[in-house]
């Protein structure tokens, strides 16, 4: 890799970790921010609520936009937004504005993450693109695993703004040192856009975000809005597949679903998508188990999921440099019957477990999950030609986004039924949420089982066939070349 190109992974590297980090850093801030801007639970949740569906909205367009602008635009746009969404959030007189500076935050997010995989791909040749993507894997693993640890770091001495004002200098930081530093990598390209396709994919991924978000809110009899917005979102992503798949015929797709052509890419997204849905629902139930049942401090809790969080970032790299190896498969099987024991381990919890077994079960969690995401990425992206880099990015952000948002309503909506359940039958408030946890967490356990034989199906992208490339495009080869 050439030294420029070097030189804006790394840049690239450490500003998507700094905008990644935002999504989960309102885990356990939510308490503290009911209290001092005096908001109910179902409004306050909307701080993350409205992060993850505007990430969903956005991250769909971004495979069309990336190939038309270039990279220092995508890159100061995405900081510049983030950079001004946490200013907003660190001034907000109320949650009004607080809640619109993390609408602004999300939106530069939604940028980066796609344009940090689509760049690392067009520069990494493909014998070192395993060790390169260990490194995006901190960011996208290690980042959210950390989020609730930082905010519960800071909020035990500091107030709420605090999270967000601590964050700014660094934004701040690497948009300028962006600025000057960040080349150009790769062609852009002119095409028309399809307003149709912009608003069939709003509505389709937003609808079914905030219908699944909905969902794992709810604390009772599930709202109508819930039911009618997923109807609205798969109605609409219904339309949006079928324009797609209509205007990629003149390779004027907003999000080209070829990308789908390859097995390689299908099989590691679906794996993916279990992944995602068991860290985002342990993310949530690990806090609401250690604080409501085991009575652990805000603080405690977040220094309890510092070691998993540190053991991914640290397996990560070794990770890579094993996949440029051996491939994914000596990888995948391991760390899916990991994620799937400590899933089945954390169903063991009760009101009388002490926090070591906790620990213990998410470190194992960890482990599994800094074993799969590595070579996830890289198999999908990898087995993809260089032309449809983008959009196969955009693609395995929105299905993060979605399963993300899945898993959450998935486990909080049978924690909140199962705890509704138990305390009808007398038991008193840790043990009907321990008994409900535990519920949750068997649930998650039984979907984890489907992530075993499917880390049996996915090969190294080098023994998929490469789909054919468009006339006039040039192939991953030529175009990592030429850049």
């Amino acid at each position: 890799m050439a030294p420029r190109d070097r030189l804006a992974v790394v840049l690239l590297l450490v500003s998507t970790f700094v905008v990644i980090l935002n999504e989960t850093i309102m885990g356990v801030a939510l308490p503290r921010l009911m209290t001092d801007l005096s908001v109910t639970p179902a409004t306050a949740q909307w701080l993350s609520t409205a992060f993850m569906l505007t990430m969903a909205v956005v991250i769909p367009v971004t495979g069309f936009v990336l190939q038309r602008i270039t990279t220092r635009a995508a890159f100061l746009t995405a900081m510049g937004l983030f950079s001004l969404g946490t200013a907003v959030c660190t001034l907000a007189p109320g949650f009004p504005v607080l809640l619109a500076g993390r609408v602004v935050q999300a939106t530069g997010t939604a940028v980066m993450l796609p344009l940090l995989m689509t760049t690392v791909m067009t520069v990494t040749p493909p014998a070192s693109r395993g060790r390169t993507m260990g490194n995006i894997s901190v960011v996208i693993s290690v980042a959210p695993a950390i989020g609730p640890t930082i905010s519960g770091l800071i909020l035990s001495v500091l107030q709420w703004r605090w999270m967000f004002g601590l964050v700014l200098p660094i934004a701040l930081g690497a948009l300028a040192l962006g600025a000057a530093r960040v080349p150009n990598i790769g062609e852009t390209r002119s095409a028309r856009v399809d307003v149709g396709s912009v608003v069939l994919s709003a509505f389709a991924f937003g609808g079914i975000v905030y219908g699944l978000s909905t969902l794992g809110s709810a604390t009772g009899v599930v709202p109508v809005t819930a039911w009618l917005s997923l109807a609205v979102g798969l109605t609409a992503l219904s339309l949006f597949v079928a324009r797609q798949l209509w205007l990629q015929r003149a390779d004027d797709a907003l999000l080209d679903l070829r990308v789908f052509g390859s097995r390689t890419f299908t099989v590691s997204v679906a794996l993916m998508a279990v992944v995602m849905m068991a860290m985002f629902g342990t993310i949530i139930m690990v806090p609401i188990y250690a604080q409501q049942v085991l009575h652990l401090t805000t603080l405690s809790t977040g220094l309890l999921l510092l070691p998993g969080g540190l053991l991914m970032g640290l397996l990560a790299p070794a990770v890579g440099r094993a996949y440029d190896r051996f491939g994914p498969r000596p990888l995948l099987v391991p760390g899916a019957v990991l994620l799937s024991a400590a899933l089945w381990g954390m169903t063991t919890l009760d009101q009388h477990s002490s926090p070591g077994l906790l620990l213990a079960a998410h470190v194992t969690l960890s482990a599994g999950l800094a074993a799969m995401f590595t070579p996830l990425f890289t198999s999908a992206l990898g087995s993809l030609p260089g032309h449809r880099y983008s959009h196969g990015s955009a693609m395995v952000g929105t299905v993060q986004q979605v399963a993300g948002a899945a898993g959450t309503a998935l486990f909080v909506t049978v924690l909140t039924a199962q705890a509704g359940r138990l305390a009808e039958q007398g038991a008193d408030g840790a043990a009907a949420t321990a008994g409900a946890v535990q519920a949750a967490f068997l649930v998650g356990a039984l979907v984890s089982l489907l992530a075993i034989p499917a880390a049996w199906l996915v090969r190294r992208p080098s023994d998929d066939p490469v789909p054919a490339v468009p006339e006039g495009v040039p192939s991953p080869a030529v175009a990592a070349e030429e850049s």
